[in-house]
């Protein structure tokens, strides 16, 4: 069920639609950060080696693992930014993000390509922002 709390403007005046994000996303709640997240599992071990799609599955684990640990699901998530190093990639990652996000509701985003990541077999990295629904303590 997608959250109403949150505001999609997917089409604002002047600005030609989007295909895949909304141009502008407002909500109530507090703005929780999370940082760029790699494909390593719980150990540390990388997964996926030269898989986008199966790094980008862990990528977003990590994420849906992040958004959990502040209460938040990727329905409150308002910003997602992504960092490939080849852009030939997208259509996967993009496929995958697909499994974890409402496709008629999704968030603000970025792509960028990138010349290197941390590591040489890292093929992306996504960091995001969320609107987290209650405070936590």
């Amino acid at each position: 069920m997608p959250d109403r709390r949150l505001t999609h403007v997917a089409s604002p005046a002047g600005v030609f639609p989007s295909d895949g994000y909304t141009h502008v996303v407002l909500g109530p709640g507090q703005v929780a950060a999370i940082a760029g997240q790699m494909a390593f599992d719980e150990h540390g071990e990388l997964v996926g080696v030269g898989d986008p799609a199966a790094q980008a599955r862990q990528v977003f684990v990590n994420m849906r693992n992040c958004l959990a640990a502040v209460g938040a699901t990727f329905a409150d998530v308002i910003k997602l930014n992504y960092f490939l190093t080849d852009i030939s990639h997208l259509p996967v990652i993009l496929a995958v993000r697909d499994e974890f996000i409402d496709v008629e509701r999704p968030p603000a985003s970025t792509v960028v390509q990138v010349v290197a990541l941390y590591r040489p077999d890292l093929l992306l990295e996504v960091d995001g922002l969320s609107l987290v629904p209650q405070r936590i303590g």
